[in-house]
């Protein structure tokens, strides 16, 4: 527990309501939450009072808030160089670069730093065009790929829909059994029919004017949506018979989120580009980036390539990911995501959903999990907004940070999570689920 001062609290909610413009929210809604400070899997507020978060905020602090190792990696960093242009060469650049390569398939030796998610998605749009020589690029509804020009353009949910700036976009529809747009059965028959709807879409489209299919490995925002057996080697396989490149977004999955380094390290598939963000570093400081398969990166040996960032490559970005990158690996927590969400988490929700009706499906991997809440199992009815309202509300209530989205709790918690703090997580679901409603 940590130190009551409700007067500091006071003053961050006064300059907050005074001063902060808050992203996806109506300004006139204010939030009830003040976090002063975190360690591991739990954050605190300034009236001492302790949550577990099983949020991981926005699903990027794999390693857990204030980690020792990364919070003097930066430290040691800021001491030395603070800031340096993108055109120079950086010690702590390079070091980034390699881990990163290291992590992708053979063939895959450079990086492109961005300064998040949403620009990386963008710049290897603006690869996929260049290098083909194409412009369409197809991208699931069901999807989130960030907030800028083509990324959100590219996004297939609500948010897309008033920003509809940028050309060459095109959507289809992407697995989802519980819900599927195919009429399907199984796993087997959800993947065969949305490979059939994508081959008719890339046909109807005209192949050669298609520079990239945009995928989220898993889509994580848009339900923890775990690709069915053969459908990512699927849509390799279309890609490639069409000169088609494949980027895989695995900003949210990315970084050992499902228990995997890459997300698509479980699936035999091998994408030309790879987008990242969010877990490589924690979000300590902002950063994401873009692996490139070597020939397209070498197509750019001796032609300019027409983009960058003020702060590409940044230093302490550069060393928060050398040092999370190091401490996941030495402190074995990639496998610990993948432990965890085997013998915890996923019997702990299965558990759960036989327990309560208003639990329509579980799903997931690794530290990446959802429960899909329904007003009633047979029709499959989403809860309404109202009930999953007064679930978060009752989650925070009683000590725990969730990530509500849609009718969906996410069960995202930071991979250095244990046993004890699932069990503790898992108790307050059921509390909450049989009390709230």
């Amino acid at each position: 527990m940590q130190p009551d001062d409700s007067d500091l609290d006071q003053l961050a909610r006064t300059l907050d309501a005074a001063h902060v413009f808050h992203s996806w929210s109506a300004q006139g809604v204010k939030s009830a939450l003040t976090i002063a400070g975190g360690k591991g899997v739990r954050v605190w507020d300034h009236a001492g009072r302790d949550y577990l978060d099983f949020s991981s905020q926005l699903v990027n602090t794999n390693i857990g808030h204030q980690h020792p190792v990364v919070v003097e990696a930066i430290r040691e960093q800021a001491s030395l160089l603070t800031t340096i242009a993108p055109s120079t060469v950086n010690l702590a650049r390079g070091e980034a670069a390699k881990r990163i390569a290291g992590r992708a398939p053979e063939g895959f030796e450079k990086v492109f730093f961005t300064n998040g998610g949403a620009d990386a998605n963008e710049n290897a749009i603006r690869l996929a065009r260049l290098y083909t020589g194409r412009d369409k690029i197809l991208s699931t509804y069901r999807s989130y790929h960030g907030n800028t020009g083509a990324a959100i353009v590219s996004t297939g949910d609500w948010r897309r829909v008033p920003n509809e700036f940028a050309r060459g976009h095109v959507h289809f529809f992407g697995p989802y059994l519980y819900r599927s747009e195919f009429w399907a059965e199984t796993p087997e028959q959800e993947s065969e029919r949305a490979l059939r709807h994508l081959r008719r879409v890339i046909e109807s489209e005209g192949p050669a004017s298609i520079a990239a299919i945009l995928l989220e490995t898993i889509p994580g925002t848009a339900g923890i949506l775990l690709p069915p057996p053969g459908y990512l080697e699927g849509v390799r396989e279309l890609a490639t018979e069409h000169g088609i490149l494949l980027i895989l977004d695995e900003v949210m999955a990315g970084f050992g989120r499902t228990g995997e380094w890459f997300a698509f390290d479980a699936y035999d598939v091998r994408p030309d580009l790879i987008t990242f963000a969010k877990g490589v570093n924690s979000g300590y400081i902002p950063v994401g980036g873009v692996v490139i398969d070597d020939p397209i990166a070498h197509a750019f040996d001796e032609r300019v390539f027409p983009g960058g960032l003020t702060y590409s490559g940044h230093p302490l970005a550069m060393a928060s990911i050398v040092a999370t990158q190091d401490a996941m690996e030495s402190e074995g927590i990639v496998a610990n995501a993948k432990r965890v969400g085997a013998e915890a988490i996923a019997p702990g929700l299965a558990g759960l959903a036989a327990k309560h009706d208003v639990i329509g499906e579980v799903r997931g991997t690794g530290v990446f999990h959802a429960m899909e809440l329904v007003a009633d199992r047979a029709s499959r009815a989403p809860l309404p907004a109202a009930d999953m309202a007064r679930i978060k509300g009752a989650l925070v209530e009683r000590g725990l940070l969730p990530f509500v989205q849609d009718n969906r709790i996410h069960v995202v918690p930071p991979c250095v999570v244990t046993d004890a703090d699932v069990a503790e997580a898992l108790a307050i679901y059921d509390d909450v689920l049989a009390t709230a409603l």
